[in-house]
């Protein structure tokens, strides 16, 4: 069984996802794999050089030898431009992820985009994680602002989280800082036993 896990930014999702990496189960995190497989999956570089130009890729030598490196830079400008190339990118990325994840068979797949890449078919069960929006905001500002609460950054930040649309799932964890990571994860893995 494949367990999805998905919620907005600073749910703390990902916080759950490593106890329960911690517990020994095996957890599929989509954002470090896609970068794995862009860096190693020859096809899937021909695919977004095809789609970007070889900009895409910047040549690297290290020790007499050259490798490419995804120029991620250079990518997202292009992508967040014009909509459809993110949408022909992802339409790349994602089944590559997917084909990834099958070969795998990880306990669980932990993405934010669980529905909006398709990957949710994939799964026999999804977790939602969500958390009242003044600590999502807080998380969010401590882990990719620094924690410079600045309102242009709390604006940013109610931005994101207005952005995504988060469905319902088979299990709502609420991780309101109120219950520990601990107990969370134990309500879980007690849910799994009953499903």
């Amino acid at each position: 069984m494949i367990i999805g896990i998905t919620g907005g930014i600073g749910s703390g999702k990902s916080t759950i996802a490593r106890e329960l990496a911690k517990r020994g189960y095996t957890v599929y995190d989509c954002d470090q794999e896609a970068k794995r497989i862009i860096a190693e999956n020859s096809d899937v570089q021909q695919e977004i050089i095809d789609l970007l130009g070889e900009e895409a890729f910047i040549k690297v030598q290290s020790d007499k030898v050259q490798s490419t490196k995804y120029n991620t830079e250079y990518v997202a400008k292009r992508v967040f431009e014009d909509s459809r190339l993110l949408e022909a990118l992802n339409a790349i990325v994602h089944p590559a992820v997917g084909l990834d994840i099958m070969k795998r068979k990880p306990d669980f797949v932990e993405s934010a985009i669980l529905y909006e890449s398709g990957l949710d078919i994939l799964c026999d069960r999804i977790i939602v994680v969500d958390a009242p929006e003044e600590i999502r905001i807080a998380r969010t500002i401590a882990r990719d602002y620094h924690g410079d609460a600045s309102p242009a950054n709390i604006d940013k930040v109610r931005a994101r989280i207005k952005a995504q649309n988060i469905p319902s799932g088979d299990l709502l964890v609420v991780n309101d800082g109120k219950t520990s990571i601990t107990e969370l994860v134990d309500k879980i893995t007690l849910w799994m036993c009953k499903n």
